[in-house]
């Protein structure tokens, strides 16, 4: 007698699956928020209205005068997981009464902005208005059979048309001027449409300053590039490339497309310019946060010769202003030009003349690199650029000078304040890329902190905690054949750097004398993992750590050290405690933080200096600042990898 078959066992959902499938939306308060715009944009609304309250627990809300939805198409679209907008409603927006005649198409594609509040509590509440129904729901996330599930439905007293949002905000609060300037710079300005953080509209972004317009078609696709020229005073979009697909930027505006940087954003045309590309062809081919395109061969055939033709736009930018790019650079020393000896002039004019007659794209600052150069030469036969600096003293700064002389070197006083302009540039440039979406971790961000070990502590700024053969052996032996040889990111310049597949390792020591054998061993161990992908660090990650201390330990290290472990990431799970003790007695401990958290306490120890000298860094360029912060280590050289991962 046959047995009837056991009931097959469906899929289940994690508790956390639906905040993690949003990706960046659960934990940036500002993509969270212009995804539910683009959503208002796409039901038909001429007004949102977002609310941010002052500190958490408050309500944000974000309300809009869109087409709203039945009770039915509520059960439909919203609760469908990926709904897919274009295959049931079309890529045409609809509109309410009275709206008839306008045309929009819709930015949405799959569904995951709608739960863009998920980013502020596990559970929101909507109200939903359409004809004469109206409905009010709570939605929370959930786990087992259903990813997110609606905790109370009922009727609405409200009528009319629209949707609102609501969550009590008990993490990542926003703050309303930072929405306003994000939102503004999202979107392109349209008479029918307008967004009002607090009470104060957002001046959507409108292109003024255009110099020059070109069509072009590639593969059927087509496009309208616009050559803007703006100035510090215009409130505009940031200098660059920038992708507008249908009124909406994608991305961030760099002067990179694909994977070819066409200028350097340190020029004045670099500065000064975005060349603005829209099309209504490529929504597509947008990720479904915006933050870029998909990587499909046909995008990248598609961005390779349209980098092609914008290059040669560029090109003609630069030949245009030849002239410009000669005034600008002999105005910038125009002081100094005139401090010289009438041959001395007469050489420099000729060596402009000549330089950007042979190189009309030259860039400006490498010109003005260059007459400095020969300007210095021909001051410093004579001692003109030191008299001249000693001239233009403040009597302050004088009197200063006079005590500072007294008391310091000149080589002991510029040996402190580069350490200092050192450690305030990591820090400056440190916080910049931890925003930074864009910003490359593993060659950039991971290099810059693991070397800085003075984040984690004064004790482990010391040229005794280094790397050496007993710890490599070590790491060899905790991962054993899941470590490649590619692992070691530059074992020569930076043996202490591991790049692991979800993360980058770095693993130094201290050694000391062992009283009970007086021998030299490891006294401490300073283990930094520095995760990728902009990640949050949860139990499980801590819990990797610890596994990975306990290898360590077991590892045949000689001595017994103490391990310090931090695990760093872009964010911490509220859920997690940042410390974590091993052994008893303790033995290690895992500490949780975060890259924002790192800048915080680095400017403590810095004693807020970087707020005394504001502008010496918030006006200096990144790349500049890298170059400070690896000036002292020497250890920048990690270009060894490709984008693949693979040694080159």
């Amino acid at each position: 007698m046959s047995q009837a078959s056991p009931e097959l066992q469906g899929s289940l959902f994690e508790h956390d699956y639906l905040v993690r499938s949003v990706g960046s939306l659960a934990v940036r308060p500002d993509l969270a928020l212009t995804e539910l715009v683009a959503n208002a944009w796409d039901a038909g609304a001429s007004e949102v209205v977002i609310t941010i309250p002052d500190e958490l627990g408050g309500l944000v809300a974000i309300e809009d005068d869109g087409l709203g939805m039945t009770k039915d198409e509520f059960l439909k679209r919203w609760m469908t997981l990926g709904y897919n907008r274009v295959r049931y409603q079309g890529e045409e927006v609809g509109f309410p009464p009275g709206r008839e005649d306008w045309r929009r198409k819709a930015y949405g594609r799959n569904g995951v902005g709608r739960h863009g509040m998920l980013c502020f509590a596990d559970q929101y509440a909507i109200t939903t208005r359409k004809h004469d129904e109206a409905i009010e729901v709570v939605v929370e996330a959930a786990s087992g059979k259903d990813p997110f599930r609606i905790r109370s439905l009922k009727p609405s007293g409200r009528s009319s048309y629209g949707t609102t949002l609501s969550a009590h905000a008990v993490r990542n609060l926003p703050n309303p001027d930072r929405i306003r300037r994000v939102l503004a710079m999202r979107f392109l300005h349209d008479p029918q449409f307008s967004v009002r953080v607090n009470g104060e509209t957002v001046g959507l972004e409108e292109l003024d300053g255009r110099i020059d317009a070109f069509e072009l078609d590639i593969q059927g696709i087509q496009f309208s590039v616009s050559v803007i020229a703006h100035d510090a005073k215009t409130r505009t979009i940031r200098p660059g490339i920038a992708f507008w697909v249908g009124g909406r930027l994608v991305g961030e505006p760099s002067w990179v497309i694909g994977r070819r940087a066409l200028v350097d954003g340190r020029t004045t045309v670099g500065r000064k310019h975005t060349i603005v590309v829209r099309s209504r062809d490529l929504h597509d081919h947008v990720l479904p946060d915006w933050t870029g395109f998909k990587e499909t061969d046909e995008v990248r055939e598609v961005l390779d010769q349209l980098a092609d033709r914008i290059d040669s736009i560029i090109e003609r930018l630069f030949s245009d202003r030849v002239q410009e790019t000669q005034e600008q650079v002999v105005r910038r020393h125009r002081a100094e030009i005139e401090s010289l000896p009438p041959s001395a002039k007469r050489e420099v004019s000729r060596f402009v003349t000549a330089v950007t007659s042979e190189q009309p794209a030259i860039r400006p600052d490498l010109l003005s690199a260059a007459v400095r150069a020969v300007i210095n030469l021909e001051k410093s036969r004579s001692g003109v650029a030191l008299l001249n600096k000693l001239s233009e003293l403040d009597p302050e700064d004088v009197d200063g000078l006079d005590r500072l002389l007294e008391d310091w070197t000149v080589s002991d006083a510029l040996a402190v304040l580069d350490e200092i302009d050192r450690r305030l540039s990591v820090v400056e440039a440190l916080e910049r890329l931890e925003g930074d979406p864009t910003a490359d971790e593993l060659h950039v961000l991971h290099p810059l902190v693991s070397q800085c070990r003075w984040l984690f502590g004064p004790q482990f700024d010391s040229p005794m905690f280094s790397s050496n053969q007993t710890l490599r052996n070590a790491v060899k032996t905790v991962f054993g054949k899941k470590l490649g040889p590619e692992a070691f990111i530059n074992p020569r310049r930076r043996p202490d750097l591991v790049s692991l597949s979800d993360s980058t390792l770095s693993v130094v020591g201290s050694d000391g004398i062992d009283r009970s054998t007086q021998l030299a061993s490891l006294q401490e161990v300073l283990l930094i993992e520095l995760k990728r992908g902009r990640s949050t660090v949860g139990r499980a990650e801590v819990s990797q750590a610890e596994g990975y201390v306990q290898d360590f330990q077991h590892a045949g290290l000689d001595g017994s050290p103490y391990f310090h472990a931090f695990v760093v990431g872009h964010a911490r799970d509220d859920k997690v405690d940042p410390v974590r003790k091993i052994g008893e007695p303790e033995t290690a401990r895992v500490q949780v933080t975060t890259y924002a958290q790192l800048v915080r306490s680095a400017e403590a120890r810095l004693f807020k200096l970087r707020e005394e000298l504001t502008d010496r860094y918030e006006e200096a360029m990144t790349d500049e600042l890298l170059d400070r912060a690896f000036s002292g280590g020497g250890q920048l050289e990690l270009d060894t990898t490709g984008a693949d991962g693979a040694v080159h």
